[in-house]
């Protein structure tokens, strides 16, 4: 699958990402890279940021946006079909916004969002 066909993939995923939890979404930007960081090469998503349970008050004052990454290189490695892609990458965005709202792997394990 090329980027720009990875990259419509996970548009389409973020498309089944449900409204009313997209709508919360505080200051959040989906990125693309193609390969996960060195220490687990096999990650396929990661989310970098402050997430809205621990925002204070000063967080706003020139904060940049939090980071959702999908790891291309990974995500191919691991899914079958260009619809395994777009549902894995739906997942994986739900699993990373979770951690934007402050919930953690063992909650999200819990709730099968692991």
């Amino acid at each position: 699958m090329t980027r720009e066909d990875f990259e419509t993939a996970v548009s389409e995923g973020l498309d089944l990402v449900p409204p009313d939890l997209a709508a919360q979404m505080d200051n959040v930007v989906v990125l693309v890279e193609d390969d996960a960081p060195a220490e687990d090469p096999e990650l396929l998503g990661l989310y970098e940021g402050v997430p809205l349970t621990e925002r204070d008050h000063m967080w706003a004052a020139g904060a940049l946006p939090d980071r959702i990454t999908i790891f291309r290189n990974p995500t191919l490695a691991f899914c079958e079909t260009r619809e395994d892609v777009v549902e894995e990458v739906a997942v994986t965005v739900v699993h990373e916004i979770a951690h934007h709202f402050g919930i953690d792997d063992e909650r999200l394990h819990e709730l099968g969002w692991a």
